[in-house]
């Protein structure tokens, strides 16, 4: 048969077996007898199939994906997460298997559901439980991205604190706006909560009172666009409006815009991210840029690992650099050949 492509009816009639069988021994799931298992790969090997893929991961007891786990899919954030997973995952012939907690009252037994038929899960931080993380770890590498993860399972994530402290430090002191507002739900993501915490210890460290809570709304375009209807009233207008992410803050800017108000001259807006888009619009937004394919990639890097060396567990806490992007929508001259002036 040579090295023709064969699929999983084939491999059943070469080892005499059921196709229920071969799924099970590609699964690794359910009651298979190891003489049924050594029928399953010595079809292959005696009929000289090379699978590139398929071949590989049944013989080492593999599927030959890996998970990722993510609240939704919307809004550019999550495509970015996505490629840079896949550009480490596609290259070492592994699927990626996509699960979606959103909405979901069932998401940690989905999650538990889709360990079993991957090699590895990537999870960002705060979409499901520490109790079934913890699950997870036992069953296959688990590593969290954009949260830490409990116990020793590993996470990598972008420093938010301190960066976001120096963008509210920034407006605070450089264009000494003191009537700030800090857009976004902290109990909602890891990433804003520790990103609130910078807004308020830049204040701290300011000698300025900051406001006694966020505007807890979702992270989505739309969300911002109903912040600023709430924000952005004549009598009580802040100064500035400090978004967790730059989808909220495109929300704000529309809202704004769609009110006659000039920004930066009227209000400030900034993000956080640096999506593609941010350098984009009118005024150009001022953000934080964070490398947000490179936490998926390095978390793809782990799990690879752990996978092909057996009883290596991926460990650590790494954490990614930030950098601050000044532009127009805060007051700065943006530098035409970056789109921002990164300090």
């Amino acid at each position: 048969m040579g090295s023709s492509r064969l699929n999983v009816r084939e491999i059943a009639r070469l080892a005499g077996v059921s196709v229920a069988t071969v799924s099970r021994v590609s699964n690794g799931t359910g009651q298979v007898s190891e003489e049924m298992r050594r029928r399953v790969l010595e079809a292959i090997e005696k009929h000289g199939y090379r699978p590139h893929h398929l071949g590989r991961a049944l013989a080492a007891g593999r599927h030959g994906a890996l998970g990722l786990v993510f609240p939704g899919l919307s809004g550019p954030y999550f495509t970015e997460l996505i490629q840079g997973f896949e550009s480490e995952a596609v290259p070492s012939r592994a699927s990626v298997h996509i699960l979606c907690t959103h909405l979901r009252s069932d998401s940690d037994a989905q999650v538990l559901e889709m360990a079993r038929r991957v090699d590895g899960l990537a999870v960002i931080g705060g979409t499901i439980s520490d109790p079934t993380l913890l699950r997870l770890a036992e069953i296959v590498p688990v590593v969290v991205v954009a949260g830490e993860g409990p116990g020793a399972v590993p996470s990598v994530r972008a420093e938010n604190a301190a960066t976001m402290a120096e963008l509210t430090r920034h407006l605070l002191l450089d264009h000494q706006l003191t009537d700030l507002v800090f857009v976004g739900n902290p109990e909602g993501s890891p990433d804003v909560s520790e990103r609130w915490a910078g807004f308020l210890a830049a204040h701290r460290a300011a000698g300025v009172t900051p406001p006694a809570s966020p505007v807890a709304v979702s992270m989505q375009q739309a969300d911002g666009v109903l912040a600023a209807e709430q924000l952005l009233r004549a009598d009580s207008r802040p100064g500035g409006v400090v978004c967790a992410n730059d989808e909220a803050a495109l929300g704000v800017l529309v809202g704004a815009l769609g009110r006659g108000l000039r920004v930066p001259q009227d209000v400030v807006i900034t993000g956080f991210d640096d999506a593609p888009i941010a350098a984009l619009v009118n005024p150009a937004l001022t953000t934080v840029r964070q490398p947000v394919r490179e936490l998926a990639a390095e978390a793809a890097r782990l799990i690879l690992t752990a996978v092909n060396e057996p009883g290596r567990a991926p460990s650590g806490d790494i954490v990614l650099p930030t950098e601050l992007v000044l532009r127009r929508s805060c007051g700065c001259p943006a530098n035409p050949m970056t789109g921002g002036t990164g300090i």
